[in-house]
């Protein structure tokens, strides 16, 4: 399986540490978050990676040749301007096409700043199962920029200035609508049959292609009927007290939290994928 994390930005959450250092290489437990983010994806099957790099960019290049790629194959993207998330995506699609043979397997795109125990095996079976285009990780929690969903659990848009926005859909009636807004985790499971869709240039998010794609007739990202626990523990070396004990048992249980200076009370997680 392939993977792209994407590790460009500047990290301005994480200031002063990335200050003088890009945030993939900024530490957690004497581990670098780009350390962290390629051992689990390892385990999950992924053997080859490419890594999207800006700030300080040379940093995590020779970071990787002096650990030997952590033992995969690892390309480099190198944004000599920042793309956010759709631009890197489009200007790495080469990597995820290269191989006919291998057009109709999914890969992860992940934050390197997002980390978490979500079973990425499980969410590339939801992924795999229901033909999806994009399945997204989101979160029941306060965000500056919310995804708006239905009563039925599909995407419908998103708040621009304190409004409610609602993409069109002929299939359904907008006036019954109840929204939900709810935030996007920084990890998805992607068919390589959405990168020719990419059809914005230069930076752009990968959240307004998932919109407009909505919009214009693929079905949309939903959420499933089952909610997943979620908390975001402080970035310490002690155990946080939402972690499991040993020996207890945490059915249906996931961690998950994005490095931040301001870290949220625990909330709730669910997928959402983008139907074709």
């Amino acid at each position: 399986m392939n993977a792209m994390i994407l590790a460009a930005g500047l990290g301005t959450r994480l200031r002063p540490l990335t200050d003088t250092r890009p945030k993939a290489l900024v530490e957690l437990a004497g581990r670098t978050l780009l350390e962290i983010t390629l051992t689990r994806l390892r385990t999950f099957g992924v053997t080859e990676v490419i890594i999207n790099v800006h700030h300080f960019a040379d940093m995590v290049i020779d970071y990787l040749k002096a650990n030997k790629n952590f033992g995969m194959r690892i390309e480099i993207s190198r944004e000599e301007v920042l793309l956010d998330t759709g631009g890197g995506l489009k200007k790495a699609a080469w990597f995820f096409l290269d191989d006919p043979s291998r057009l109709d397997d999914p890969f992860l795109l992940h934050n390197v700043d997002v980390i978490s125990t979500i079973d990425l095996r499980r969410m590339l079976q939801f992924h795999t199962e229901n033909h999806a285009l994009a399945t997204l990780a989101v979160q029941n929690r306060e965000t500056s920029r919310p995804l708006l969903f239905d009563d039925h659990l599909q995407l419908s848009g998103r708040p621009i200035d304190n409004k409610n926005t609602v993409i069109s859909s002929e299939a359904r009636n907008l006036s019954s609508i109840q929204l939900q807004a709810l935030a996007f985790s920084g990890i998805h499971v992607i068919s390589p049959r959405v990168l020719p869709m990419l059809t914005e240039e230069g930076v752009f998010s990968i959240i307004t292609s998932y919109l407009r794609l909505a919009a214009q007739g693929q079905k949309n990202p939903r959420l499933p009927r089952r909610p997943i626990l979620l908390a975001r523990p402080r970035p310490s070396r002690r155990p946080h007290p939402s972690r499991p004990r040993p020996g207890k048992r945490v059915a249906c249980r996931r961690l998950t939290f994005r490095l931040t200076r301001f870290l949220p009370r625990p909330t709730l997680e669910s997928q959402g994928r983008l139907w074709n």
